[in-house]
């Protein structure tokens, strides 16, 4: 039976959640991307608690274009995981493709001092 593209994301998410998964010494970068949106959670899976996040719907980012916004949104979730303490996290792509917007946060992130 064929999967819509919504389908098939959701299953290669599930496939990556069960080997990634965030601790208090090294979070989860999680990336939610939409049409228009791009967003960035550091979580920390073990408490089950959002300890810092980003998206390009806050006003600041608006205006820009979604690629640059992307960039914008990595290191600006970077500096807000660097606040809370933290340093190393593992990256959780949500099933989209490590390409496009989605490595423009990853390389914005770096830029802003996380490692991953």
């Amino acid at each position: 039976m064929s999967q819509t593209k919504l389908e098939a994301r959701r299953r290669r998410h599930r496939r990556i959640r069960g080997a990634v998964a965030g601790t208090a010494e090294r979070p989860r970068l999680a990336v939610a991307r939409s049409n228009k949106r791009i967003y960035a959670q550091v979580i920390d899976d073990d408490r089950g608690h959002t300890l810092a996040a980003a998206g390009s719907h806050e006003a600041a980012l608006r205006e820009l274009a979604k690629g640059e916004a992307a960039a914008e949104v990595g290191k600006l979730v970077a500096e807000r995981a660097k606040g809370a303490g933290v340093e190393q996290v593992v990256f959780d792509r949500g099933g989209f493709k490590y390409h496009g917007r989605v490595k423009a946060l990853a390389d914005g992130a770096r830029e802003g001092g996380l490692e991953f």
